[in-house]
């Protein structure tokens, strides 16, 4: 289930780039997103949908424990580069609290697994 959310979240994020940018403060509210950052944010979009469809697609053991490691580590690197870079502070917090959130969850996943 997280994989398949993972993925659906990532297609939304590509699709439309301000649903990252505008909570993340990367652009504000009246702005329109600078094509580098729609760029950017397409990009760990792609990043995260083929983690999620890994998730949810390997098959049990070895491919499925891989496929959430990667999904965790990528949520650690979310996590540290968002948790800090941010141009608002309160958006570095909320990033940083989500970033965790959904590593934890997949941690318990790959425990699981």
């Amino acid at each position: 289930m997280l994989g398949a959310a993972t993925a659906a979240y990532s297609v939304a994020i590509i699709a439309k780039p301000e649903l990252f940018a505008r909570p993340t403060k990367l652009a504000s509210d009246r702005e329109e997103i600078p094509r580098g950052t729609a760029i950017g944010i397409r990009a760990l979009g792609g990043r995260d949908l083929a983690s999620g469809l890994a998730m949810a697609f390997a098959p049990e053991g070895t491919p499925l424990r891989t496929a959430v490691a990667v999904r965790v580590g990528s949520d650690v690197v979310d996590l540290v580069l968002l948790g800090t870079t941010l141009p608002d502070r309160q958006a570095r917090a909320k990033a940083a609290v989500v970033a965790a959130g959904w590593g934890a969850l997949c941690a318990v996943g790959l425990w699981a697994a």
